[in-house]
C-alpha cells in the first residue's frame, strides 16, 4: 500500500479525527497511487495515522476511511459502515415520519463522498469523490443486499465532482426504474418526485422537520414561500390552515410539479398563487406594490459552497432577507435558511441581524432550525452541519 507522509506538525487535524488532508499538508507520496486508491497516511516521523482514499486532482488530497491500523478497507469494511448507517436511521425511527430519508450522509457516516437517499422503493446514490467512485460498484451491491431493494438511480452530477477530476454520471446503476411516477409520503402528505432531473437527489429531504414546523406556524396566515421548488413548504402551509400562499420559483417545471403536489393532497388550488420568476426581482416588485405577508419562508439555493465565497454570499443573503423584513407585517414570522457550507450559524445570524437593521425593523430570533435528524453530523466533522435556519418575529 502506498504511503503519504505529512509535513511536520500537519497531523494535528487527524489526531482530532478530522477526515480531510489538504494538498499543502503533504511532504511526499511514496509511489503513484491511482485516483481513489486506498493509501496509508503517516506522520513526518512515519507514525501511522489513518487509511484514506487518494484524490490526485483535488485540493482535498486524501479523505479518511479509517483511523484503525488494524482495519482494512475492503468490501467487508463498507458492509459494516452501511449496516451501521441503516441501524442509525432505524434507531431514529425516521421511517415513521416518511418513506423518503437519507440513508448515508457521507463523512458523517464514515463514508466520505457517498450520499444515499431512499425514496420509497428506490435508492438514489451520489458519488462525489474519487474514493467513493473507486468503490461505487461494491457499495451498490451491498446496498441492495442490506436494504432488500432492487433499484439504484445514480445522480452523480454535482459540481464538486469536477474538482475530483470526475465526469458527471446520471442514470440507472442497478435494477429498473418504476414505470409510474414515484410518490413519497412525509408527515401524512404526499409528494411526486422527479429523481432524474430534480435538484440534489430529487427532493430536499433535509427540510422534513422544518416543513412540519411551517405547517404548525401557518394557520390563518398569508404566506409567501420563496424558492418554493416543488411546493414542499407550500403544501405544508396549506395543510396547516394558511389563509393564502404565494409560491415563487424560477423553474416552470418545479412549479408544475408543485401544482401536482397540491392536487395530490386534495388541497384547494384557489388559495395558492404560483409565480414564476427571479425571487429577488419578485420581492422588489411586491415591495413596490405595497404587498405584505404574515409568514415568509426563504429557502434559497447554495450561495457559498466554500468559505472563500462567503463574502459574496453574505450580500445575497442580506439583500433577500432585507426585502423579506420589509414585506413582513407587524407580528409576522420570517423563516429563513442557508444551506451554504461557507456560512456558519454565527455568520448567518449576523447577516440576518444586519438585514433587519437596514430594513429599519425591530426583530427577535425565536428559534434555531437545522437539517433533519437522518442527516447526521459527526462531532469530528462539523462541516456536516450545513443547513442553518432561523425563525424571527417582527414587532
Amino acid at each position: 500500500m502506498v504511503d503519504l507522509v505529512l509535513k511536520p506538525g500537519r497531523e494535528k487535524s487527524l489526531l482530532r479525527r478530522h477526515p480531510w488532508i489538504f494538498s499543502g499538508a503533504i511532504h511526499r507520496v511514496d509511489g503513484n497511487p491511482a485516483s481513489g486508491e486506498t493509501i496509508n497516511l503517516l506522520s513526518f516521523k512515519d507514525d501511522f495515522l489513518a487509511r484514506a482514499a487518494y484524490s490526485p486532482h483535488s485540493q482535498i488530497r486524501a479523505r479518511v476511511w479509517t483511523f484503525d491500523p488494524d482495519e482494512e478497507v475492503s468490501a467487508d469494511f463498507f458492509r459494516k459502515r452501511i449496516q451501521r448507517a441503516i441501524a442509525a436511521r432505524r434507531m431514529l425511527s425516521v421511517a415513521q415520519a416518511s418513506d423518503a430519508y437519507r440513508l448515508i450522509h457521507a463523512e458523517s457516516d464514515g463514508l466520505p463522498g457517498l450520499i444515499v437517499d431512499r425514496y420509497a422503493e428506490v435508492l438514489v446514490l451520489q458519488s462525489l469523490t474519487a474514493g467513493s467512485e473507486f468503490w461505487k460498484d461494491t457499495v451498490a451491491d451491498i446496498l441492495l443486499e442490506e436494504t432488500g431493494l432492487h433499484t439504484i438511480y445514480e445522480r452523480s452530477d454535482a459540481d464538486v465532482r469536477e474538482l475530483e477530476g470526475l465526469q458527471p454520471i446520471v442514470g440507472i446503476l442497478r435494477g429498473t426504474m418504476p414505470e409510474s411516477q414515484i410518490t413519497i409520503e412525509e408527515n401524512n402528505l404526499k409528494f411526486n418526485l422527479n429523481l432524474e432531473s430534480g435538484h440534489k437527489t430529487g427532493f430536499y429531504l433535509d427540510q422534513r422537520q422544518n416543513r412540519l414546523r411551517v405547517r404548525e406556524l401557518a394557520k390563518g396566515r398569508d404566506v409567501l414561500d420563496c424558492f418554493c421548488y416543488t411546493g414542499g413548504f407550500t403544501v405544508n402551509a396549506v395543510a396547516g390552515g394558511a389563509k393564502s400562499v404565494v409560491a415563487v420559483d424560477a423553474s416552470a417545471d418545479a412549479l408544475l410539479l408543485g401544482r401536482e403536489n397540491l392536487a395530490l393532497n386534495g388541497q384547494q388550488a384557489e388559495s395558492v398563487e404560483w409565480r414564476e420568476g427571479d425571487v429577488f426581482q419578485v420581492l422588489r416588485k411586491f415591495r413596490d406594490e405595497g404587498r405584505s405577508f404574515d409568514l415568509i419562508v426563504l429557502d434559497p439555493p447554495k450561495f457559498a459552497p466554500t468559505a472563500a465565497q462567503a463574502k459574496k454570499a453574505a450580500r445575497g443573503y442580506k439583500d433577500i432577507n432585507l426585502l423579506a423584513f420589509k414585506l413582513l407585517r407587524a407580528g409576522g414570522i420570517l423563516v429563513t435558511f442557508s444551506c451554504s457550507g461557507g456560512v456558519d450559524v454565527a455568520l448567518f445570524q449576523k447577516i440576518i441581524a444586519s438585514a433587519a437593521l437596514d430594513a429599519g425593523v425591530e426583530a427577535q430570533l425565536v428559534e434555531h432550525l437545522s437539517q433533519a435528524s437522518d442527516h447526521l453530523v459527526a462531532l469530528n466533522f462539523p462541516e456536516g452541519a450545513y443547513l442553518k435556519g432561523l425563525v424571527c418575529t417582527k414587532e
